[in-house]
């Protein structure tokens, strides 16, 4: 039964050419031999060693790596303003649209919608289009989103316009994220780096957001993010120039640790076979869900529960400068801690912090327990990240980077909307418990 097992999980964890090493171990009390699987992060290691010839960069090639390192992380700021955006909007969109708590949740479902649709395309259309190509479409895919949304169109309409984002967003955060964890310098460091930036996005946003919500051209907000979205794209356009991953890292001297063949099935059946990928990807879905509810209905909870007034938007920047500030301030507690025991201190931490929001009835307290949250919250996500290209094929990385993001952005719809559900029949209160 067990040489059945190895054998699935050889099948599960190599491309069919990758042989499987075994290491033969006789004990004294049976002396049976028993075949044991070297685990898939030592496949990887060696195969970084015997096909990845590292160039010495240049400094031509630096400032080139530095130049495509920054253009990512614009496009995960573009990702955090997206994201704090609605927040602040919610109760303007409510009172303008005339829909109650769970009808306006659509926006969260309908934006799922689209990133999980990206998230399987994404493969498919990385193999026929290439990284460059790919990530161009997701920033227009943005582009004609805010375009629609702009106007304050009907509500089926707006909602449309956040499916068409998320579907763009979606194949840009899977390109970003597996590109940075591809890098073979100071990678880890980077992926935090990439995500501050992303929270950085989503502290301005509200910021933008919170003066849009009072003004009678509410929905010009989305201009402003019209323009953020256009630049993006002329930066994706002018630094990869639609070329493919594995050019773009040529140029910055990294060779391909791996050369694979497969065609975009293969791929899609060697990914789902996976069993870190699905346990990766729960785990997101449940993190995700909690940090776009927090950050997208604490500006509700506010204003009802705690008097909070039209300023109130605020407390969602602060919760996303939070995210921001644990992403790149608590690096070194995850070193020193390590990754795997920190996550769980954040938990039981952030969880407790909530029992304050929840249980103190203070406005001002609230806030600042808002923001905690969010710095304690904020290194998890790329923690995840940076463990997923330990323990995933590289060949695979960056489809199954997008399957964990799009799945995980499933909870962004399922738990605002069970939130929002709640909400209409019980009240907001029902948002910390929750």
């Amino acid at each position: 039964m067990e040489g059945e097992l190895s054998a699935v999980n050889a099948l599960a964890s190599h491309p069919p050419d990758d042989p499987v090493r075994r290491t033969a171990t006789v004990t004294d009390d049976e002396k049976k031999l028993e075949s044991v699987e070297a685990s898939p992060a030592d496949d990887f290691k060696s195969g970084d060693a015997s096909s990845a010839t590292n160039v010495t960069m240049t400094p031509a090639m630096r400032r080139k790596a530095n130049i495509q390192f920054v253009t990512l992380c614009w496009s995960l700021f573009m990702a955090g303003w997206n994201d704090g955006t609605t927040g602040p909007l919610l109760p303007r969109i409510q009172s303008v649209y005339h829909v109650g708590f769970a009808i306006v949740s659509l926006i969260f479902v309908f934006n799922c919608v689209g990133f999980v649709t990206g998230a399987a395309a994404n493969v498919w259309l990385t193999e026929r289009f290439g990284f460059g190509t790919v990530m161009v479409i997701g920033s227009m895919a943005q582009v004609i989103g805010y375009a629609i949304e702009a106007p304050a169109p009907p509500f089926p309409a707006l909602v449309l316009g956040y499916a068409i984002n998320g579907f763009g967003l979606s194949l840009q955060d899977a390109g970003a994220n597996g590109f940075v964890a591809s890098l073979q310098d100071n990678a880890a460091t980077k992926m935090g780096i990439l995500h501050a930036v992303y929270g950085v996005g989503a502290l301005s946003s509200p910021l933008v957001a919170t003066q849009f919500a009072q003004l009678p051209r509410w929905s010009f907000h989305y201009l402003v993010s019209l323009g953020v979205a256009l630049s993006n794209s002329i930066l994706l356009i002018g630094v990869f120039r639609f070329k493919d991953q594995d050019t773009c890292l040529a140029e910055i001297g990294q060779t391909p640790t791996h050369e694979d063949e497969s065609s975009a099935n293969d791929k899609y059946s060697q990914m789902f076979k996976l069993r870190e990928l699905h346990l990766l990807a729960i785990f997101i879905l449940i993190y995700v869900g909690v940090e776009v509810t927090l950050g997208g209905w604490i500006v509700t909870y506010v204003i009802q529960l705690r008097g909070g007034g039209p300023s109130s938007g605020y407390i969602s920047s602060g919760f996303f400068g939070g995210l921001t500030l644990g992403r790149v301030g608590l690096l070194w507690v995850n070193k020193k801690v390590g990754e795997r025991r920190v996550i769980f201190l954040y938990s039981v931490l952030a969880i407790a912090l909530e029992l304050v929001i929840w249980l103190v009835p203070s406005l001002i307290g609230g806030g600042i327990a808002v923001s905690f949250v969010g710095v304690l919250l904020g290194p998890i996500y790329p923690i995840v990240m940076n463990h997923a290209a330990r323990v995933l094929p590289p060949w695979l990385l960056t489809g199954c980077i997008g399957w964990i993001a799009g799945f995980g952005q499933a909870g962004s719809a399922l738990i605002p909307f069970i939130t929002g559900a709640l909400a209409s029949r019980v009240g907001i209160k029902s948002l910390q418990p929750l």
